[in-house]
């Protein structure tokens, strides 16, 4: 008999031997070991170091911000949002100086050739694109007798337009000066309201021979920046006292 062998062996021994098979791992096959400690912290620092750096020196993701064309000049025009979306005060102003030029066209006609000897021309002529208070004069009361334009003599009667409101006369104004191959900046709103109340006492039609004094001069006042956006002459300094 073997004097080593346990003596009185019972369940409460064999539970003991099981417990011990079980706080025994499995080995961990080649490449499988778990990360060191120190470069799962080391990672979370360069985390935490890469979000802080990012979030004080990126701006986020906007494009504004992120975008190769940033540090160029930005577009600080008005926007007009219309039903078709959003236009500049210009394309706004020929939109709907379009509209308004239809009481015109049928007399200067829809490419602004007018009617030979009785209704000048508005492409290239040096009416429209000569100073803008001759051409908001006309609109608002009217021209009358012989009328020379690109050398051509006509002899029709522009009659008064002055029912239209300041927005409209301004709109069409634009709308003629930048069509049918003319170039001119726009005329606002406040530019008419500017001559409708020095002119308010005219009551007949202009003539031509009236109106040469107003051949180069623009209205004073401001215009929108973008295109159309020719400076218009400063208003005048105040005489001294």
């Amino acid at each position: 008999m073997n004097e080593n062998a346990p003596q009185n062996f019972d369940s409460t021994d064999l539970d003991r031997l099981h417990a011990a098979v079980k706080r025994e791992k499995p080995d961990v096959r080649p490449g499988a070991e778990p990360s060191p400690l120190w470069v799962f912290i080391a990672t979370m620092v360069a985390m935490v170091f890469g979000g802080g750096y990012l979030g004080a020196y990126v701006g986020g993701f906007g494009f504004d911000r992120n975008s190769p064309f940033d540090g160029t000049p930005k577009d600080v025009r008005p926007i007009i949002q219309t039903e078709g979306g959003e236009l500049d005060p210009f394309q706004f102003a020929m939109k709907k100086g379009a509209g308004v030029y239809n009481i015109c066209g049928g007399c200067h006609g829809a490419a602004g050739t007018g009617q030979p000897g009785a209704i000048p021309p508005l492409a290239g002529s040096e009416w429209v694109l000569g100073g803008t208070e001759r051409t908001t004069r006309v609109i608002l009361h009217g021209l009358g007798g012989a009328v020379q334009v690109k050398g051509v003599t006509y002899n029709g009667v522009m009659p008064p337009q002055g029912a239209l409101s300041d927005k409209e006369i301004s709109y069409v104004l634009t709308y003629i000066r930048n069509s049918w191959g003319n170039s001119g900046h726009m005329v606002t709103p406040e530019m008419v309201k500017k001559v409708r109340e020095e002119t308010a006492t005219h009551a007949a039609a202009y003539t031509q021979a009236e109106l040469d004094a107003f051949k180069d001069k623009d209205i004073e006042g401001p215009i929108p920046a973008g295109p159309g956006a020719t400076v218009a002459p400063a208003a005048a300094p105040a005489p001294a006292k």
